[in-house]
């Protein structure tokens, strides 16, 4: 019996040993990397989507303006890497228009093509991002019923967190702030100042791009900023 039992309480251990630190350290923001608050046009941006009547990527009246039928994505020209603070606000908008529904508040950020030298060379279509190496948050997902983060590498998409209740899904015409960090192996996503996601990698990712994403719907984006974490 106490052979068993010591055997039974090194398992344990062991076992406990195993489970990844907790991320509670996230430095503090430092020198800014970029800033844009969409005052005018830029070409610090790439776009990707179905370029046809009634689809618009364009900034107007002081927000970059997303109003598509489909999927789209706009990715930030420049690569990120070691730890950062990323925040921008942004609002889905319902009032009627033809593109308007409410789901899909998305971002890709740390992301890389594992194939290709240059990340922009897809149309916008969700499945077309599959084979990338990135961190990915769906905020208000499949019609607005799921919110979840996921981890994509090698060939998988590997959810993180999940939420499908109300608190964490999306309401319409809301100015949301939302803020992800990067820090030391961990990656972090605010809304609104509360920690919806908290994540450490066991294979963190460290350099990529960041990615406006959603599908199907109108959304705007406004006050973005990148910070250097020390």
């Amino acid at each position: 019996m106490r052979i068993a039992l010591a055997v039974l309480v090194l398992a344990s251990g062991a076992a406990a040993a195993a489970e990844p630190a907790a991320c509670t350290h996230w430095g503090r923001p430092g020198a800014v990397l970029f800033a844009d608050d969409f005052s005018a046009p830029s070409n610090a941006y790439v776009a990707e989507y179905a370029r046809k009547p009634g689809n618009v990527v364009d900034v107007r009246d002081g927000r970059l303006l997303i109003d598509v039928d489909g999927g789209a994505t706009v990715w930030l020209d420049r690569p990120l890497s070691g730890n950062v603070l990323i925040r921008f606000t942004r609002k889905v908008v319902v009032e009627g228009g033809p593109n308007d529904r409410l789901s899909d508040l998305n971002v890709f950020w740390m992301a890389r093509d594992p194939q290709r030298d240059s990340l922009f060379t897809r149309s916008g279509k969700f499945e077309d991002y599959d084979d990338l190496a990135m961190y990915y948050v769906g905020i208000g997902g499949n019609r607005n019923t799921t919110t979840r983060l996921r981890r994509y590498g090698d060939g998988r998409r590997e959810l993180v967190g999940e939420y499908t209740d109300t608190a964490h899904l999306l309401v319409p015409n809301r100015d949301y702030r939302i803020e992800i960090a990067v820090f030391d192996g961990c990656t972090r996503v605010r809304v609104d100042g509360a920690d919806w996601f908290t994540y450490r990698d066991p294979h963190p990712l460290a350099r990529g791009y960041l990615g406006l994403r959603t599908t199907w719907s109108r959304q705007t984006v406004d006050d973005l900023t990148i910070q250097r974490l020390e």
